[in-house]
């Protein structure tokens, strides 16, 4: 006889921290607040807030101002090189921005 009843699978994400020595589930992201895609960059995000620290293989991307003290930091490209075109176009300070990769590009202030 076989088993024709259907397998829970767990496919529920983690992330595991090794400075805090610890392993979280996201199901409290998932079910309670309902982040669906957000939920790892979500629970990044708060963990920084909360220990200073990001969780591992978290990289952010990250544009600093050459001319000024200026910078942001943020788990996306997106919004790092928006805040860098923004800053460059209404400041015209040339902005650096760095990859998580370690990839770099310049956005050069506009005139």
């Amino acid at each position: 006889m076989t088993d024709d009843a259907p397998h829970e699978i767990d496919d529920t994400p983690t992330i595991a921290c090794s400075r805090c020595d610890r392993e979280w589930d996201l199901a409290y992201e998932l079910d309670d607040m309902g982040l669906g895609n957000q939920a790892v960059e979500q629970f990044a995000l708060d963990h920084m807030r909360h220990t200073g620290h990001f969780p591992d293989d978290v990289a952010t991307w990250r544009a600093n101002c050459r001319q000024c003290p200026a910078s942001e930091e943020q788990l996306a490209e997106h919004g790092v090189r928006r805040w860098a075109e923004l800053h460059a176009r209404h400041t015209r300070h040339d902005v650096e921005i760095r990859g998580g990769d370690d990839t770099v590009s310049l956005i050069e202030r506009t005139e």
